[in-house]
């Protein structure tokens, strides 16, 4: 028999159905793929996540930068001679920040004009409409030894790009004969091979939403052999694979599961080598990770588990029920972040053990972290909705 919990939330979505119905468009509900499933998501029992959390809520502290001058900003790169930063904004261009203002530095997609792209516009949502022609540009590497920059476009694939710039060069777009269609974030090692992920063969990065609220298992882990030009597949049937970074030693690199919650680490070298264990539980769902100097870890957490996406988690059927409802994605999506964007950002050691956490529990200053960068003692975060970089003097903070 269904809980009360369950029973209360159905109808209140039902009567947010019968709301939202009025709305011709429906604002990208789940009606728009027919015949889509839902899956269970193995999220972790509440009593194995740290029961870490930052009581004084010092991501209140951090500055709010370049607020409505970009729009989107997922990643937060520095080149090898400490320039920047760069990053990958809604409209499909990566910009990079002279010292004075944003400038043009890269773009992945062949049909990119400014008339099509570019121009004034409120919100990340009003670029959807041509983001599979204009190009998202989302997880972003500088190659130390080269200079040239790698980009993980959604819709174009792994790119790189040389120091000048200019339209980025695709090294691949698919693997065993299927198509990336989420390309999300990479890393590269010593010799110049990638390693990065495919969140899902079935959505595109427009309807990441769509993706969140299905748990659709079909992202993969990958590999670009720079020698051989070759792209292999690491790992497969995984729920929204996002981050990816290398250990400082380079024997082994973590990606995250955003359904999921957790770290997983894929060993590189040694008896484990060509194999993913565990590397840490998480409160939320993880974006980015970025390997600091000591090689310290630090996860973007978007959000924490909200009791909404506790109950659909494990009821497959309940929630197909709940998301083939007329509802626009939006509604599911307050509900999912527990009614308001909020952010976290939690540091691990080497071996997966919580150093530090960081958090803006009701999003008043920062919101929706997508990447911590730390530079200089500073943290530098990216936020994939959010129109601002929040930077946070870590090195100061008490």
């Amino acid at each position: 028999m269904a809980s009360a919990a369950v029973v209360a939330a159905a109808v209140a979505v039902a009567a947010l159905a019968a709301f939202c119905a009025t709305d011709p468009l429906r604002l990208g509900s789940m009606v728009d793929f027919p015949g889509f499933e839902a899956y269970i998501v193995d999220l972790p029992d509440p009593s194995e996540i740290p029961p870490h959390a930052d009581a004084r809520d010092r991501l209140r502290g951090a500055e709010i930068m370049f607020r409505g001058e970009v729009q989107g900003p997922e990643s937060v790169a520095f080149d090898t001679l400490g320039r920047g930063p760069y990053t990958g904004v809604a409209d499909g261009r990566v910009l990079f920040w002279d010292g004075a203002r944003w400038a043009y530095f890269a773009h992945a997609s062949p049909s990119w004009t400014a008339e099509r792209c570019a121009g004034p516009k409120a919100s990340t949502s009003d670029y959807h409409r041509n983001e599979n022609i204009c190009g998202r540009a989302l997880g972003l590497r500088f190659d130390k030894r080269t200079g040239d920059l790698y980009i993980a476009d959604a819709y174009f694939g792994l790119l790189k790009v040389g120091p000048e710039g200019g339209l980025a060069m695709p090294l691949t777009t698919e693997a065993e004969g299927v198509r990336f269609n989420f390309t999300n974030d990479l890393d590269l090692d010593d010799e110049g091979n990638v390693y990065f992920t495919d969140s899902s063969i079935h959505y595109q990065r427009r309807h990441f939403m769509q993706l969140a609220f299905s748990a659709d298992p079909s992202g993969r882990l990958l590999k670009y052999n720079a020698r051989t030009k070759e792209t292999t597949v690491l790992h497969r049937n995984l729920q929204f694979p996002n981050g990816v970074s290398l250990s400082k030693d380079g024997s082994f690199f973590v990606f995250s599961e955003g359904h999921r919650g957790r770290l997983s680490r894929y060993w590189l070298r040694g008896e484990k080598a060509g194999t993913a264990d565990l590397f840490a539980i998480l409160p939320g769902f993880p974006d980015n990770v970025r390997t600091n100097d000591k090689g310290e870890f630090w996860v973007a957490i978007h959000c924490r588990h909200s009791l909404y996406a506790r109950l659909l988690s494990r009821r497959a059927t309940l929630k197909k029920f709940l998301l083939g409802l007329p509802i626009p994605a939006k509604y599911h999506f307050k509900m999912l972040i527990g009614g308001w964007p909020h952010a976290v950002a939690v540091k691990l050691s080497p071996g997966g053990e919580v150093l530090d956490i960081l958090e803006d529990s009701t999003g008043k200053v920062v919101r929706s972290v997508s990447e911590v960068e730390e530079k200089d003692g500073k943290l530098w975060m990216g936020s994939v909705i959010g129109p601002f970089i929040a930077v946070f003097d870590y090195a100061m903070a008490p």
